[in-house]
Parts: C-alpha cells; structure tokens; sequence
C-alpha cells in the first residue's frame, strides 16, 4: 500500500451520546413444511446482547433501543431468515415462514476438490489472528468450538475460505462478552492480503464474581469504542463528528503520490441528507476513497509494531465506497448495505476482538 500524506487539522473534544428511547417488534414464526407455528425459534437482532425464544404459539416480542437492525430467525434444521426492522416496524405484526436447509452444490464441489487435510493444524492460526485479529482483546478472545472449521484453499486463485457448519462460540475475556457468530463464509486472498468475512454475531454478557472484573470491562469497552467504526456512524448520524475527534479527508493521486486532504465541512463532503419522516442520514462521497482520522487516541502498539510507516499520533482509516453507493445510516449507528464498503488501515486490522454490539451504550 502506497503512502499517504497527511495535513491535519486539530480537534478535541468529548463525546455526548446518550440513548434512552425503545420500540417492541412483534411476530410470529412457522414451519414451512406443515404450517404449524414454531415453539423456541431463536430471534435476535444481530451484532446485539438482545435476544429472545417465541412461545408455545411461535409469537415473540423484542424489544429493541432505537434505530435499525439485522433481526435473525432461527431454527435447528432450518433455514435462517434475516430481516432488517427499524422503529417503522412497531406496534406492526411480522410474520416468518422458515424453510428446510438446502445442501449447497458449490459446497459439495468445494468439499470434492479443495478441502484442506488438517485444515485446523495448518491454518487454524492464520485465521484467529485474521478473523479475531492481532489487538490485545483480539488475543484476550477465544473460540471454544474451533474443531468445526471447515478450510479450503484455491491454488489458482492463491485463496483461502473458512466455513463452519454450526455458529463459533466466541468467548472475549478482554471485553467480557459471549458471542455466538455463525459464521457464513471467511475469505483471505493473499495476492492482495485482504480478508473478508460475514455473519450473524449474537453477544452476551460474561458474569464474574469479581466486582472490581465489571469494572475493568466497562473500561475496555469504552477504549474498544472510542474511534472505532460504530462511535463514527453515530458521530454522523448526530452531526457531532468534529466534536468527537474525527476528521474526514479525501484521498487524492498527485504526481504518482496518494496524498490525504482535509475537507473543510465534513456533512457538505459526504452529502449528508437526513430523513426525518424514518430516522436515517443518507451519505456519499464525491471521492470513493475517504480518509477518516480519530485523534482523541493513538494508535495501539501492537498496530504500530507491525505498521511502521503509519502515523503514530492518531489512528487513520480508509472508507473505500463501491461506485454509486450511498450509505444509510440509523441513530443506533447501523448502516447498510454494509458490503458497499470496504475499511482499510486502523480499521481494517480491528478484528471481531474489537467488535461492540449495537446496543452498547459508553459510559463516561
């Protein structure tokens, strides 16, 4: 990756979010095959702690903080259901009908010609420092389950893909949570050192008999917030991106030279435009690449450690956009769709040791 230059301007400042204001999503889930509602479905909004079990009639009741999420349905032996819901959805009725799994034909070539013999032994270590990451509370995290990992290489396309036929059992000690990720798919190219990986997280909270242990993670998970991609969508969501440290730049090519340029009206830049009528800022570009630094904290050492030729006094990330996308973003710091966007530097080395769920509210 070639160099940036970067000019900066300097802000400090502290953080005012709050949230405090909730909606219930309501619905019922059936069989497909014989129509029949389905007692203990799993729905839960993804990337949260807020989950719930439809009853003996497959009704369930979820309530959610403000702003948009994933909401997943599912069901041992069938197909999961995702849908977004929003406040919009409130006091409305949903209705899911789930689905026998299908066995996937690509998978069976793939299981045919390019799985990986000892695939755990031989790369079960490349992923955790790529799926969990190389931060401190990427090392603190640890999945319990991992004999389940599937590994297939592509010789020709120099690839590798991770799959797991049932949801990781993630335990982050650093930041006390539980996470059930089912895992879809974990890609790593290695002609261009980029991984990508989606799924369904669902987090719980560790309990400790320790008080002081509380205390600890309420401070992790704070610094874990602070700068990272969650406290910037709701940063511009509220138009309070300066006020909490960011600053947005835009990458330019000069003279064969990739060079860093602060804009002077961040909202005027990314063609902010909020919809009150449903809550959400609308955002673009008029560059696809977009520098984003966060100054309230440096870099950490492990990240400095292993990038020498990045700045050391902030933490620097880039937003690469898809062309002609525009991203949506709710109050909760949702945003969609969320592959229309690709993040790079600071960003790109924080892993799943550094994700927060949604709901998570920083205390001051």
């Amino acid at each position: 990756m070639r160099r940036i230059s970067f000019l900066l301007v300097a802000f400090v400042f502290i953080s005012s979010l709050s949230y405090g204001q909730y909606y219930s999503v309501k619905g019922k889930v059936f069989s497909a095959s014989n129509g029949q509602p389905l007692e203990k479905a799993s729905v839960f909004a993804q990337n949260t702690t807020l989950g719930t079990l439809t009853n003996a009639d497959g009704e369930f009741v979820l309530t959610l903080p403000n702003g948009g999420y994933d909401l997943a349905i599912t069901y041992s032996g069938l197909e999961t259901i995702i849908k977004r819901v929003t406040t919009a959805d409130a006091g409305t009725t949903l209705s899911f009908v789930l689905n026998p799994k299908q066995e996937n034909l690509d998978d069976v070539v793939i299981v045919a010609s390019n799985k990986v013999r000892n695939g755990l032994e031989k790369y079960g270590q490349f992923f955790r420092d790529n799926f969990l990451g190389q931060s401190k509370n990427g090392y603190d995290s640890k999945i319990v389950n991992d004999t389940i990992l599937e590994f297939y290489y592509y010789k020709k396309a120099n690839k590798l893909k991770v799959i797991a036929p049932e949801p990781l059992q993630i335990e982050n000690y650093g930041l006390g949570y539980n996470i059930s990720y089912a895992l879809d798919s974990f890609v790593y190219e290695y002609n261009k050192e980029v991984s990508i990986y989606t799924g369904n997280p669902l987090f719980s909270n560790m309990i400790s008999e320790d008080s002081a242990q509380y205390a600890a993670w309420d401070v992790a998970r704070n610094a874990a917030y602070n700068g990272s991609v969650l406290h910037f969508m709701r940063s511009i969501y509220a138009k309070e991106a300066g006020k909490n440290g960011f600053e947005i730049q835009t990458i330019v090519e000069l003279n064969n030279e990739e060079k860093s340029i602060p804009v002077k009206n961040i909202y005027n830049a990314l063609h902010y435009s909020k919809d009150d009528s449903l809550a959400t800022v609308e955002i673009y570009p008029s560059l696809p690449r977009v520098g984003v630094l966060y100054k309230n904290a440096k870099p950490s050492t492990l990240y400095s450690a292993n990038n020498p030729g990045e700045p050391r006094n902030f933490r620097f990330s880039v937003l690469q956009f898809m062309p002609d996308a525009k991203l949506t973003i709710e109050e909760n710091g949702y945003y969609y769709d969320q592959e229309e966007i690709l993040t790079s530097g600071y960003w790109g080395w924080e892993k799943v040791g550094e994700l927060l769920p949604y709901d998570f509210i920083p205390k001051i």
